[in-house]
């Protein structure tokens, strides 16, 4: 970033400079993480996935770590970028000499999904805009070759991903392709213009679309023999990928056994719901079935439920903006929106950073052939990925040119802070008073159980630990995990399709430490808050708190309690 180029509100100490100069680096050397992030520029290209493109980004890292450490902050805002610069740097260099990047696979966030994902957030207004979705799509076919060359070097040192992570990729790359009718590249053919660039694009994405069945087609025949059936990955990978997605260090055996605490207090919440929903039947699978049941809580059709959802969040934005939040006029647009894909997932992908080329957007992959909504499962998902959760967070970082550098706003991204403040985002707006309706507070609960479940399982399948001989569910007590017991124990707690928690279990395999992220990140995040109530005493107020919190970016849980304590 040249000097001229950087707003005058911008921070501009060494750090900044640095954390700068970094991330335009980064983007050159990754144009798809420049396209998430609305950074312009870069949608014409596709990364390097060779083994020499990841050591490209290595060794970016390792010079920016070597720079960051020299640096000495002449402020306490300077001390909180530092401390988040090196505390994501310095991991993601860790990761880098572990191999992690260049030989974890999985179907949700690997090479292959970024690659798919990416063309879902190009613009698509104009000829232009079509012209360079075309040039992308032709590069599918060698940004795949590269990471076959990659993965295969890497397989050459024993790291493979496990088979069932090796299958499941390539099943969801037929999926994308048109094995079950829904073809993710004649979709995307087919919204463009008819002009002469509507040709250009269908050869293109014919060519995307052959470079995939092809790669799937590797992955199954040649990747898959040598690929190890044991899912677990053991501790030392596992607390490297817990840091990873919380930012922080953490007792895995304490944490493991708070979460079978947290589920039971849950469930006895959801038992007491139950009960009044039920004339006194506390079961929770029954109160479940009557909310399914209830016409008044179900929505037809795709585009009425987005509506619904349109709505839900418009409502909160105006009710909770000067009352219990600050939320600038700049940030308040949120789109919801009917994915183009159909795995099941939901997700929110931040606006532009010119705040004003793609606004912020939730995002739902409705599966094929759903058509009915429950809304009692969902309020609580509108609020966890609009506001006050994903969206007012990120939305509010991007805003916040005076206190965060350009890297702080639009690159760092920590799974335990965001994941876990939108956690916090569903449980505040209970505080608020926004879930008096029994329905809507029994399904944030059951999102809540779902959340502490994946605690529970990801640690003890990954770490293959004893189930607790007392566990408060008489649950094959003194067994150790493993796969089978981990779809046993979602069935039994998680009110949701089969099929979905197969594809959970998947994940959870093939992702080690993320799905806790979101309700061990929940947890750091009231503890904080706890810790801010203790310091401050009768002068502590929660608007301040969130003002206060969120205007750190998203950092590292632990150097987001660091930075709260100097408050």
């Amino acid at each position: 970033m040249t000097e001229a180029s950087i707003p005058a509100s911008t921070p501009n100490s060494p750090i900044d400079q640095l954390a700068d100069r970094h991330l335009e680096q980064y983007v050159a050397l990754s144009p798809t993480a420049a396209t998430f992030m609305g950074i312009a520029g870069h949608d014409h290209e596709l990364p390097d996935y060779t083994p020499s493109g990841f050591e490209a980004l290595a060794e970016l890292t390792r010079r920016s770590v070597a720079a960051a450490q020299a640096i000495e902050p002449g402020s306490p805002r300077e001390e909180v970028a530092k401390d988040a610069f090196l505390e994501r740097l310095g991991l993601e260099l860790e990761r880098f000499e572990a191999g992690v990047p260049q030989h974890q696979l999985n179907a949700i966030a690997s090479v292959p999904a970024e690659i798919r994902q990416v063309f879902d957030l190009m613009p698509t207004a104009t000829d232009q805009d079509w012209e360079t979705i075309a040039i992308r799509l032709s590069q599918v076919g060698t940004a795949l070759e590269g990471y076959r060359d990659t993965l295969l070097e890497q397989a050459g040192k024993g790291r493979v991903s496990a088979l069932r992570q090796v299958n499941d990729l390539a099943a969801r790359i037929a999926s994308w392709t048109g094995a079950d009718g829904d073809d993710f590249f004649a979709g995307l053919a087919a919204q463009a213009p008819d002009h002469a660039v509507k040709a250009t694009v269908e050869a293109a994405a014919a060519s995307a679309r052959k470079a995939y069945e092809e790669f799937g087609a590797w992955l199954t025949a040649e990747l898959a023999p040598r690929a190890p059936q044991r899912d677990a990955c053991g501790r030392e990978v596992y607390e490297l990928a817990s840091r990873d997605f919380l930012g922080a260090a953490i007792d895995f055996e304490e944490t493991y056994a708070w979460g079978w605490e947290e589920l039971a207090r849950i469930e006895t919440d959801m038992q007491a719901i139950a009960a009044g929903l039920n004339g006194g039947d506390r079961s929770i699978e029954a109160a479940a079935a009557l909310l399914d049941d209830d016409p008044g809580r179900k929505i037809h059709g795709k585009d009425a439920f987005r509506d619904w959802m349109q709505q839900m969040s418009d409502a909160a934005v105006a009710e909770l903006g000067g009352t219990h939040f600050d939320i600038p006029a700049e940030i308040r647009a949120l789109e919801c929106m009917i994915a183009p894909t159909s795995d099941g997932s939901i997700y929110y992908t931040p606006p532009s950073e010119d705040l004003t080329t793609r606004p912020g957007r939730m995002w739902w992959a409705v599966p094929n052939g759903v058509e009915d909504f429950a809304t009692w499962r969902e309020v609580t998902t509108v609020y966890h990925e609009g506001v006050p959760g994903h969206h007012l967070q990120c939305a509010q970082t991007m805003l916040r040119t005076d206190l965060l550098n350009r890297w702080q706003r639009i690159a760092c991204w920590v799974s335990g802070h965001g994941e876990g403040w939108a956690l916090y985002a569903e449980r505040l707006m209970e505080e608020l008073g926004y879930l008096e309706d029994p329905g809507a507070r029994f399904g944030m609960l059951d999102a809540q159980g779902f959340r502490a479940a994946r605690v529970i399982v990801d640690i003890g399948m990954h770490l293959e630990l004893e189930i607790p001989r007392d566990n408060p569910f008489g649950w094959h007590p003194g067994e150790r995990w493993n796969a089978d017991l981990g779809f046993e124990f979602l069935r039994a707690h998680c009110r949701m399709e089969t099929e979905f928690l197969r594809a959970e279990l998947n994940r959870y395999l093939g992702w080690p430490g993320q799905a806790p992220s979101y309700k061990v990140g929940e947890r750091i995040w009231l503890q904080a808050r706890e810790e801010a109530k203790q310091r401050k005493g009768s002068a502590f107020d929660l608007r301040t708190f969130h003002s206060d919190a969120l205007n750190l970016g998203s950092i590292g849980l632990d150097p987001l309690r660091r930075a709260l304590a100097k408050l």
